[in-house]
């Protein structure tokens, strides 16, 4: 089964959340934030909502800030999604370019005096 979104839904799913906190304590599944960070599954069409043209922003395969309790929940063959409004994504999440390491230095061959 498949979602398709309508107007400007998207549909997401949740990037896992955090098992242990940077000094490494493992958190329980209840002391657990629902995540916020989200990547994009499916998007609808846009077109006129509320009277007004809306045009999406976001693709499929972003990975997206969303509202802390935005959306509706659904189950759809036993995989957890969001549905929610464009609006209620705050920003899409890029990922640094991997920084690049400059060229090694070769030590500087020793130069021998003559006595």
């Amino acid at each position: 089964m498949t979602i398709r979104p309508l107007a400007d839904r998207v549909v997401i799913k949740a990037v896992e959340a955090e098992e242990t906190t940077k000094s490494g304590i493992i958190l329980t599944a209840a002391a657990q934030e629902k995540p916020s960070i989200a990547e994009i599954v499916a998007v609808g069409p846009g077109g006129m909502v509320d009277g007004k043209e809306v045009e999406m922003t976001v693709k499929v395969g972003d990975k997206v800030l969303i509202s802390k309790y935005a959306g509706t929940d659904v189950k759809v063959d036993g995989v957890e999604y969001s549905i929610v409004k464009q609006d209620d994504i705050l920003a899409v999440v890029e990922e640094a370019p991997a920084a690049k390491k400059a060229p090694e230095k070769k030590p500087a061959a020793k130069k021998t005096a003559k006595k």
